[in-house]
Protein backbone atom coordinates (compact mmCIF):
# COMPACT_ATOMS: atom_id res chain seq x y z
CA UNK A 1 0.00 0.00 0.00
CA UNK A 2 1.07 3.57 -0.66
CA UNK A 3 2.30 5.05 2.62
CA UNK A 4 1.27 8.59 1.73
CA UNK A 5 -2.28 7.44 1.04
CA UNK A 6 -2.27 5.53 4.32
CA UNK A 7 -1.23 8.69 6.15
CA UNK A 8 -4.08 10.64 4.55
CA UNK A 9 -6.56 7.93 5.48
CA UNK A 10 -5.32 7.82 9.08
CA UNK A 11 -5.57 11.60 9.48
CA UNK A 12 -9.07 11.68 8.02
CA UNK A 13 -10.25 8.88 10.33
CA UNK A 14 -8.70 10.69 13.30
CA UNK A 15 -10.39 13.98 12.39
CA UNK A 16 -13.84 12.47 11.74
CA UNK A 17 -13.56 9.78 14.47
CA UNK A 18 -15.13 7.31 12.07
CA UNK A 19 -13.86 4.84 9.47
CA UNK A 20 -17.14 5.03 7.58
CA UNK A 21 -17.18 8.83 7.42
CA UNK A 22 -13.52 8.91 6.40
CA UNK A 23 -14.12 6.32 3.70
CA UNK A 24 -17.03 8.33 2.30
CA UNK A 25 -14.93 11.48 2.16
CA UNK A 26 -11.99 9.76 0.48
CA UNK A 27 -14.01 7.61 -1.90
CA UNK A 28 -12.83 4.23 -0.60
CA UNK A 29 -14.55 1.42 1.25
CA UNK A 30 -14.52 1.27 5.07
CA UNK A 31 -12.63 -2.01 4.80
CA UNK A 32 -9.93 -0.37 2.68
CA UNK A 33 -9.68 2.56 5.12
CA UNK A 34 -9.20 0.07 7.93
CA UNK A 35 -6.46 -1.76 5.98
CA UNK A 36 -4.56 1.48 5.47
CA UNK A 37 -4.55 2.22 9.21
CA UNK A 38 -3.61 -1.36 10.08
CA UNK A 39 -0.71 -1.12 7.60
CA UNK A 40 0.55 2.03 9.36
CA UNK A 41 0.22 0.47 12.80
CA UNK A 42 2.08 -2.62 11.64
CA UNK A 43 4.85 -0.51 10.13
CA UNK A 44 5.22 1.56 13.31
CA UNK A 45 4.75 -1.35 15.69
CA UNK A 46 2.17 0.48 17.81
CA UNK A 47 -1.57 1.05 17.98
CA UNK A 48 -2.66 4.49 16.72
CA UNK A 49 -6.43 4.23 17.17
CA UNK A 50 -8.69 2.75 19.81
CA UNK A 51 -11.65 1.07 18.12
CA UNK A 52 -15.03 0.01 19.46
CA UNK A 53 -18.24 -0.77 17.60
CA UNK A 54 -19.39 2.84 18.05
CA UNK A 55 -16.32 4.93 18.68
CA UNK A 56 -12.86 5.64 17.29
CA UNK A 57 -10.31 7.64 19.29
CA UNK A 58 -6.60 8.32 19.17
CA UNK A 59 -4.22 6.57 21.49
CA UNK A 60 -1.58 8.71 23.20
CA UNK A 61 0.95 7.65 20.56
CA UNK A 62 -1.64 8.17 17.84
CA UNK A 63 -2.28 11.74 18.99
CA UNK A 64 1.39 12.63 18.71
CA UNK A 65 1.64 10.92 15.33
CA UNK A 66 -1.52 12.64 14.08
CA UNK A 67 -0.35 16.12 15.09
CA UNK A 68 2.93 15.72 13.20
CA UNK A 69 1.46 13.90 10.21
CA UNK A 70 -1.40 16.35 9.68
CA UNK A 71 1.03 19.26 9.58
CA UNK A 72 3.33 17.41 7.17
CA UNK A 73 0.49 16.60 4.76
CA UNK A 74 -0.78 20.18 4.77
CA UNK A 75 2.69 21.49 4.00
CA UNK A 76 3.10 18.96 1.21
CA UNK A 77 -0.20 20.04 -0.36
CA UNK A 78 0.83 23.68 -0.23
CA UNK A 79 4.25 22.96 -1.76
CA UNK A 80 2.61 21.04 -4.60
CA UNK A 81 0.21 23.92 -5.22
CA UNK A 82 3.08 26.39 -5.29
CA UNK A 83 5.10 24.25 -7.71
CA UNK A 84 2.05 24.00 -9.96
CA UNK A 85 1.80 27.81 -10.00
CA UNK A 86 -1.51 27.58 -8.20
CA UNK A 87 -2.41 30.11 -5.52
CA UNK A 88 -1.95 28.33 -2.19
CA UNK A 89 -5.46 28.08 -0.76
CA UNK A 90 -5.88 27.57 3.01
CA UNK A 91 -7.43 24.21 3.79
CA UNK A 92 -7.72 21.61 6.52
CA UNK A 93 -8.43 21.77 10.24
CA UNK A 94 -7.43 24.90 12.15
CA UNK A 95 -7.28 24.05 15.84
CA UNK A 96 -7.68 27.23 17.88
CA UNK A 97 -7.71 28.00 21.61
CA UNK A 98 -9.33 31.25 22.78
CA UNK A 99 -10.62 32.85 26.00
CA UNK A 100 -14.13 32.02 27.21
CA UNK A 101 -15.19 35.61 26.55
CA UNK A 102 -14.47 35.17 22.84
CA UNK A 103 -17.85 33.43 22.57
CA UNK A 104 -19.58 36.62 21.49
CA UNK A 105 -21.55 37.74 18.46
CA UNK A 106 -18.68 40.00 17.38
CA UNK A 107 -16.12 37.19 17.38
CA UNK A 108 -18.58 34.81 15.73
CA UNK A 109 -19.16 37.39 12.97
CA UNK A 110 -15.40 37.37 12.33
CA UNK A 111 -15.35 33.58 12.15
CA UNK A 112 -18.26 33.59 9.72
CA UNK A 113 -16.53 36.17 7.52
CA UNK A 114 -13.34 34.10 7.52
CA UNK A 115 -15.34 31.00 6.60
CA UNK A 116 -16.93 32.78 3.65
CA UNK A 117 -13.51 33.77 2.37
CA UNK A 118 -11.79 30.43 3.08
CA UNK A 119 -14.49 27.72 3.01
CA UNK A 120 -11.99 24.83 2.90
CA UNK A 121 -10.74 25.57 6.43
CA UNK A 122 -12.57 23.76 9.24
CA UNK A 123 -12.37 25.62 12.57
CA UNK A 124 -11.89 23.49 15.70
CA UNK A 125 -12.39 25.84 18.69
CA UNK A 126 -11.47 25.32 22.34
CA UNK A 127 -13.07 28.05 24.47
CA UNK A 128 -12.51 26.34 27.82
CA UNK A 129 -10.23 29.13 29.01
CA UNK A 130 -7.49 26.71 30.03
CA UNK A 131 -3.86 27.35 29.13
CA UNK A 132 -3.30 24.72 26.45
CA UNK A 133 0.06 23.30 25.39
CA UNK A 134 0.11 24.23 21.72
CA UNK A 135 2.73 21.70 20.63
CA UNK A 136 1.78 18.67 22.75
CA UNK A 137 -1.98 19.09 22.12
CA UNK A 138 -1.68 19.86 18.43
CA UNK A 139 -3.08 23.42 18.49
CA UNK A 140 -2.24 25.61 15.53
CA UNK A 141 -2.94 28.87 17.29
CA UNK A 142 -4.08 30.40 20.58
CA UNK A 143 -5.57 33.78 21.42
CA UNK A 144 -4.34 34.94 24.81
CA UNK A 145 -5.14 38.16 26.65
CA UNK A 146 -2.17 38.88 28.87
CA UNK A 147 0.84 41.11 29.35
CA UNK A 148 3.99 40.61 27.28
CA UNK A 149 6.10 39.50 30.24
CA UNK A 150 3.76 36.53 30.87
CA UNK A 151 4.05 35.06 27.38
CA UNK A 152 5.98 31.84 26.78
CA UNK A 153 9.32 32.90 25.25
CA UNK A 154 9.35 29.70 23.18
CA UNK A 155 6.29 30.80 21.20
CA UNK A 156 5.73 33.48 18.59
CA UNK A 157 3.26 36.13 19.78
CA UNK A 158 1.64 38.69 17.48
CA UNK A 159 -0.26 41.52 19.23
CA UNK A 160 -3.77 42.09 17.88
CA UNK A 161 -5.51 44.66 20.06
CA UNK A 162 -5.79 46.03 23.59
CA UNK A 163 -8.24 44.40 26.00
CA UNK A 164 -9.81 46.50 28.72
CA UNK A 165 -11.53 45.01 31.73
CA UNK A 166 -14.02 47.62 32.98
CA UNK A 167 -16.09 47.65 36.15
CA UNK A 168 -19.74 46.91 35.32
CA UNK A 169 -23.04 46.29 37.06
CA UNK A 170 -26.70 46.00 36.21
CA UNK A 171 -29.00 49.03 36.66
CA UNK A 172 -30.95 46.95 39.21
CA UNK A 173 -27.87 46.48 41.40
CA UNK A 174 -26.88 50.14 41.17
CA UNK A 175 -30.40 51.33 42.02
CA UNK A 176 -30.45 49.10 45.12
CA UNK A 177 -27.00 50.03 46.40
CA UNK A 178 -26.46 53.50 44.95
CA UNK A 179 -24.18 54.51 42.11
CA UNK A 180 -20.63 55.21 43.30
CA UNK A 181 -19.69 58.82 42.60
CA UNK A 182 -15.95 58.34 43.12
CA UNK A 183 -13.41 55.56 43.57
CA UNK A 184 -13.57 55.68 47.37
CA UNK A 185 -17.28 54.85 47.35
CA UNK A 186 -16.49 51.46 45.82
CA UNK A 187 -15.27 50.20 49.19
CA UNK A 188 -17.60 47.54 50.59
CA UNK A 189 -19.49 46.95 47.33
CA UNK A 190 -20.39 43.39 46.34
CA UNK A 191 -17.87 41.98 43.86
CA UNK A 192 -18.11 39.09 41.43
CA UNK A 193 -14.45 38.24 41.57
CA UNK A 194 -12.84 36.81 38.46
CA UNK A 195 -10.06 34.69 39.92
CA UNK A 196 -8.14 34.79 36.63
CA UNK A 197 -7.48 38.52 37.16
CA UNK A 198 -8.37 39.61 40.70
CA UNK A 199 -6.18 38.19 43.43
CA UNK A 200 -7.97 39.23 46.61
CA UNK A 201 -10.59 41.32 48.35
CA UNK A 202 -8.36 44.39 47.98
CA UNK A 203 -7.08 45.55 44.62
CA UNK A 204 -5.42 48.52 43.03
CA UNK A 205 -7.52 50.59 40.65
CA UNK A 206 -6.19 53.32 38.40
CA UNK A 207 -8.19 56.54 38.57
CA UNK A 208 -7.73 59.99 37.02
CA UNK A 209 -5.79 61.07 40.13
CA UNK A 210 -3.64 57.96 40.40
CA UNK A 211 -3.93 54.50 42.01
CA UNK A 212 -6.42 53.65 44.75
CA UNK A 213 -6.54 50.56 46.95
CA UNK A 214 -10.15 49.40 47.22
CA UNK A 215 -11.59 46.64 49.43
CA UNK A 216 -14.62 44.89 47.98
CA UNK A 217 -16.96 42.28 49.48
CA UNK A 218 -16.72 39.12 47.39
CA UNK A 219 -20.10 37.44 46.84
CA UNK A 220 -18.96 34.96 44.19
CA UNK A 221 -15.70 34.02 42.50
CA UNK A 222 -14.84 31.96 39.43
CA UNK A 223 -12.25 31.67 36.67
CA UNK A 224 -15.06 31.57 34.08
CA UNK A 225 -15.95 34.94 32.57
CA UNK A 226 -19.32 33.71 31.31
CA UNK A 227 -20.72 33.02 34.79
CA UNK A 228 -19.37 36.40 35.96
CA UNK A 229 -21.16 38.06 33.07
CA UNK A 230 -24.47 36.29 33.76
CA UNK A 231 -24.28 37.01 37.50
CA UNK A 232 -23.66 40.70 36.81
CA UNK A 233 -26.71 40.79 34.53
CA UNK A 234 -28.78 39.36 37.39
CA UNK A 235 -27.74 42.09 39.80
CA UNK A 236 -25.50 40.07 42.09
CA UNK A 237 -22.74 42.68 42.18
CA UNK A 238 -20.00 44.54 40.38
CA UNK A 239 -17.77 42.67 37.94
CA UNK A 240 -14.67 43.44 35.89
CA UNK A 241 -15.52 42.24 32.39
CA UNK A 242 -13.90 42.63 28.97
CA UNK A 243 -15.79 45.33 27.11
CA UNK A 244 -15.76 43.12 24.02
CA UNK A 245 -17.80 40.55 25.94
CA UNK A 246 -20.43 42.97 27.25
CA UNK A 247 -20.76 45.61 24.51
CA UNK A 248 -24.24 44.50 23.43
CA UNK A 249 -25.50 44.56 27.03
CA UNK A 250 -24.05 48.04 27.52
CA UNK A 251 -25.71 49.29 24.34
CA UNK A 252 -29.04 47.75 25.41
CA UNK A 253 -28.82 49.17 28.95
CA UNK A 254 -28.61 45.80 30.66
CA UNK A 255 -25.19 46.68 32.09
CA UNK A 256 -23.56 50.00 32.96
CA UNK A 257 -19.87 50.85 33.18
CA UNK A 258 -19.26 52.11 36.70
CA UNK A 259 -16.92 55.10 36.94
CA UNK A 260 -15.70 54.88 33.31
CA UNK A 261 -12.45 56.70 34.11
CA UNK A 262 -11.14 53.88 36.33
CA UNK A 263 -9.67 50.55 35.32
CA UNK A 264 -7.63 47.68 36.72
CA UNK A 265 -4.05 48.58 37.42
CA UNK A 266 -2.53 46.67 34.51
CA UNK A 267 -2.73 46.55 30.74
CA UNK A 268 -3.75 43.48 28.79
CA UNK A 269 -3.21 42.78 25.12
CA UNK A 270 -4.82 40.11 22.95
CA UNK A 271 -2.07 38.10 21.25
CA UNK A 272 -2.17 35.50 18.50
CA UNK A 273 0.28 32.88 19.79
CA UNK A 274 1.67 30.01 17.76
CA UNK A 275 4.66 27.63 17.82
CA UNK A 276 7.87 28.99 16.41
CA UNK A 277 8.13 27.49 12.93
CA UNK A 278 10.11 28.54 9.88
CA UNK A 279 7.17 27.59 7.69
CA UNK A 280 3.73 28.93 8.61
CA UNK A 281 0.81 27.15 6.95
CA UNK A 282 -1.60 29.12 4.79
CA UNK A 283 -4.53 28.48 7.15
CA UNK A 284 -2.66 29.90 10.16
CA UNK A 285 -1.16 32.81 8.23
CA UNK A 286 -4.48 33.87 6.69
CA UNK A 287 -6.36 33.51 9.98
CA UNK A 288 -3.86 35.70 11.84
CA UNK A 289 -3.91 38.28 9.05
CA UNK A 290 -7.72 38.21 9.06
CA UNK A 291 -7.88 38.74 12.82
CA UNK A 292 -5.38 41.59 12.63
CA UNK A 293 -7.52 43.33 10.01
CA UNK A 294 -10.80 42.62 11.84
CA UNK A 295 -10.10 43.28 15.50
CA UNK A 296 -10.73 46.72 16.83
CA UNK A 297 -9.85 48.58 20.00
CA UNK A 298 -11.83 46.94 22.80
CA UNK A 299 -12.34 49.66 25.33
Amino acid sequence: MDTLTSLRVFCTVAELKSFTAAADRLGVSPAMASKHVIQLESRLGTRLLNRTSRHVSLTETGRLYFNQTREMLERLDEVEDAIGNVTVAPRGMLKLSAPVWAATSYFTDMLAAYNRRYPDVCLDLDLSGRLVNLVDEGFDLALRATSQDRLDPGLVARPLTNVQFRLMASPDYLERTGRPRNVGELNGHALLRYSGVNTGESMSLEGPDGPHKITFRTVMQSDNETIMHLAALRGMGLAFLPTWMAEQDIEAGRLEIVLPAIMLGFNSTLYAVYPSRKYLSAKVRTFIDFLTASTREMG
